[in-house]
């Protein structure tokens, strides 16, 4: 069932109303990208995900992709969707006007891929990772090899996969066995097998560029000998052209539970023709380019999902008729009321309003400090906004898909056994969702990463410059009844922050176990709080464009009513997270492993 229509108001709002895009983009030398143009493009996105791609996502699911003679065919109507898509020139958004690309935000790239990617997650990700290939390349690339790739990758006419996962060594990339065994002519022969590799092989472009992790003969054990690689599909000649296929195969497709449309492969490197990207044995470091731009990806996959069944449940909830109001009748010529009436009911669809807006506010804030993390004007602003973004990564990547899978849960569950059934295309949403939580890495690991590497490995100084806005924030709100009184909830937890930060750090000097056990509830708290920030920043301004005339007033207060909903109902589960993390590792370490 199709009905999806992008919430272009939503994105409006957060991005010009609430995190005031048009002044971030007059700071970053794009003065002419303001809302009135900014909005004609994301029409004209919403025009395409809507007409060409929300169609093909109940074919992408049931077509799957298919393995014939050793290449992939994509699902019905992709290919052709694709080639609009370049046509469009899309691809070219925010990639760098020297190589072919338009040269605007990373942040603007961003938020098309959640356009794009809502309704078809599955077609989005063959163009999404490719983006991920290009800014690799752009970041550690010879001149030549940016001459060599990034036109044909710009243009869309090649795409990009990122190739890490082996069977023995998953998450452990140090274990990984993929050999790089140098060349006279300065190339290497790159042998081994990666798998669940997205978008590994298809026919919706003429070339596939592998971004490739190997390692080198006598190179150090662990993950301090691993050097990175660019691997064409296709070689390629001194002219451009293409050339003689390279020793790149697609084995087999991986079975899995959902994002059907999407070729998840087996890849077979079997004396590939690969070139160094990068410096030797820094290949870890090089691919964390990719890694961290993938982790955002991942986090608006989260709320890709949130919003399509937030979508289909708000209007199944406005439309279906079952039993009466307990307060009375509120459908007189109907048989019964329509279910959006009921309070469990309510509860659902404003825990999925809540979260998916939340969702989106978090990830736009940060996209932005993406963007001022490269082109702020001084050393200080890039550099206290790449600290920013090294803290909110793991929160938009861990946080965003595990509320968004909860979201796209509790889209399911208001249809009750509707949802259950394809028709209503519910259970095709949660199945494609759950992937999120655990590609680019689990929740787990990126909770460790968030509390392990960023907050304890900083001593906490990461944490600041977060906390400095939320506290300007809540000083801010003094003047507002009722904003105050969340924005005290706000501090309140802003300084719990931080002192479970430093009784984690304590404890973990004695039992590094702790750790890992207060990880994901620690980045969960994170998560929650980093929300509440953001939600009360989006009360506020609600009240101020309700302090004037307005025509959507309707819009407005249903921002206050979210936003109450969210401290009231939501931000309460950050106690039992506390409680969690403050009953220590013992409980988790305590059973010897042949008890279990």
């Amino acid at each position: 069932m199709n009905n999806y229509q992008t919430p272009l108001r939503d994105i409006d709002f957060t991005l010009f109303e609430l995190l005031d895009y048009a002044s971030h983009c007059r700071a970053i030398g794009h003065a002419s990208l303001d809302r009135e143009l900014t909005g004609a493009f994301f029409g004209e996105a919403a025009r395409f995900a809507e007409d060409v791609l929300a169609p093909l996502g109940p074919v992408g699911d049931q077509q799957g992709c298919k393995l014939v003679d050793g290449k992939v065919i994509t699902p019905e109507g992709f290919k052709e969707a694709y080639e609009h898509y370049c046509d469009a020139g899309w691809p070219t958004l925010s990639r760098s006007v020297a190589y072919g690309g338009q040269g605007l935000p990373q942040s603007l790239g961003v938020i098309l891929s959640e356009i794009l990617g809502t309704p078809n997650w599955a077609w989005g990700m063959y163009a999404g990772l490719s983006q991920g290939a290009m800014h690799t390349i752009e970041t550690h690339g010879t001149e030549q090899q940016k001459q060599q790739y990034l036109p044909a990758l710009i243009s869309g006419r090649w795409t990009g996969t990122m190739c890490l996962t082996e069977a023995q060594a998953g998450s452990d990339l140090g274990l990984l066995r993929t050999r790089a065994d140098p060349q006279a002519d300065g190339s290497y022969q790159i042998s081994g097998t990666k798998i669940f590799i997205s978008s590994g092989d298809h026919d919706l472009a003429e070339n596939i560029v592998h971004i490739v992790l190997a390692r080198l003969p006598n190179a150090p054990v662990g993950t301090k000998g691993i050097s990175l690689f660019v691997v064409p599909k296709v070689l390629i000649n001194e002219d451009g052209s293409l050339a003689a296929t390279n020793g790149v195969s697609c084995s087999s497709l991986e079975s899995k539970m959902g994002i059907h449309g999407n070729a998840t492969c087996v890849l077979q490197f079997d004396g590939a023709k690969g070139w160094l990207l990068g410096e030797v044995n820094k290949g870890l470091n090089h691919m964390f380019t990719f890694m961290n731009l993938a982790r955002i990806g991942s986090g608006l996959q989260g709320l890709a999902h949130a919003e399509l069944g937030y979508q289909k449940s708000r209007l199944y909830a406005q439309e279906r008729l079952q039993m009466r109001s307990l307060t009375g009748v509120k459908n007189a010529s109907g048989p019964a009321d329509p279910i959006i009436v009921h309070p469990d009911i309510r509860r659902m669809l404003l825990t999925q309003k809540s979260l998916v807006e939340g969702i989106r506010m978090l990830s736009y804030y940060t996209t932005i400090k993406m963007d001022a993390s490269q082109h702020a004007i001084s050393a200080g602003e890039r550099q206290q906004a790449t600290d920013l973004l090294s803290l909110l990564t793991p929160i938009v990547k861990a946080f965003s898909t595990e509320a968004g899978f909860e979201s796209a849960n509790l889209a399911l569950q208001c249809l009750g056994g509707h949802g259950y059934i394809r028709d209503w295309g519910l259970e095709q949403n949660l199945r494609d969702c759950r992937i999120a939580t655990l590609y680019e890495g689990t929740t787990g690991i990126q909770s460790l990463d968030l509390l392990g590497r960023k907050v304890l490995g900083s001593g906490g100084k990461t944490l600041a410059p977060l906390l400095d806005e939320i506290t300007y924030l809540c000083r801010s709100c003094n003047g507002n009844e009722l904003l105050a009184a969340h924005a005290a909830q706000l501090t309140r937890l802003s300084q719990e922050w931080q002192q479970l930060s430093m009784n984690i750090a304590r404890q973990a000097q004695h039992n590094p176990d702790e750790i890992g056990a207060a990880a994901v509830d620690y980045l969960m708290y994170s998560g929650y709080l980093v929300l509440a920030f953001l939600w009360l920043r989006a009360q506020q301004t609600a009240l101020q464009q309700l302090a004037r005339p307005v025509t959507d007033s309707g819009f407005y207060r249903a921002k206050l009513a979210a936003a109450e909903f969210y401290f009231a109902r939501i931000l309460p589960r950050t106690m039992s997270l506390v409680k969690a993390m403050e009953s220590g590792a013992d409980n988790l370490m305590n059973l010897s492993s042949a008890d279990f």
